[in-house]
C-alpha cells in the first residue's frame, strides 16, 4: 500500500482569512477615505503626531474589512470615525478624544474630556457627519499621503 503525499498547503478561500494574523498597529484611525474633512482631519492629526504614534486607514479598504472580523463593533458605515488603542475600539467623538492623548500640547489635554459622556458630544457629532460630504465634499478615491508620511498608512 503507497503512503500517502502530503498536499500542498492550500491559500484559504476568502484572502481576508490569510491576512487575520497579520499585526495590526497598537494605535490605528479608520476613517472615511473619500471624504474631504476626514482627509483635513487626518492630515492635522499627522502634523501634531510628532512621535508618530498613530497609523490611519480608510473604512473602505482591506486594512478596515479585516478588521471588522476581530471587532465587529467596527462600522459597516462610513459616518463614524474608528479608534483602535491596544484592541480597544472607540467610536465617533470618542475616538477622537482618545486620540488627543498622542498630540502634541495644547491639544493633547483634550484627551482628559473623555469622561464626557459619550452621548451628548456623539449630537454634535453626527450632525456633522450629515452634512460633511455637503460642506467640505467628496473625493473620487482616497488622498494619497505625502511621500514622507506613506509609512502612517495601511491599505
Amino acid at each position: 500500500m503507497a503512503e500517502p503525499v502530503p498536499s500542498a498547503p492550500r491559500a484559504p478561500a476568502d484572502p481576508a482569512a490569510a491576512d487575520d494574523a497579520a499585526p495590526v498597529p497598537a494605535r490605528l484611525i479608520l476613517y472615511d477615505g473619500v471624504c474631504g474633512l476626514c482627509s483635513r482631519s487626518v492630515r492635522w492629526l499627522i502634523k501634531r503626531d510628532r512621535d508618530r504614534a498613530l497609523r490611519y486607514a480608510p473604512l473602505q479598504g482591506d486594512t478596515a474589512t479585516r478588521l471588522r472580523a476581530r471587532h465587529p463593533e467596527i462600522p459597516t458605515t462610513l459616518e463614524s470615525v474608528v479608534l483602535i488603542v491596544d484592541g480597544k475600539v472607540y467610536l465617533r467623538s470618542k475616538a477622537f478624544l482618545y486620540a488627543a492623548r498622542y498630540l502634541t500640547r495644547p491639544w493633547r489635554w483634550a484627551y482628559h474630556l473623555r469622561w464626557l459622556p459619550g452621548f451628548l458630544l456623539d449630537l454634535g457629532y453626527r450632525l456633522i457627519a450629515r452634512l460633511r460630504y455637503r460642506i467640505w465634499g467628496k473625493h473620487d478615491s482616497c488622498e494619497l499621503p505625502a511621500p514622507d508620511e506613506r509609512a502612517l498608512f495601511l491599505p
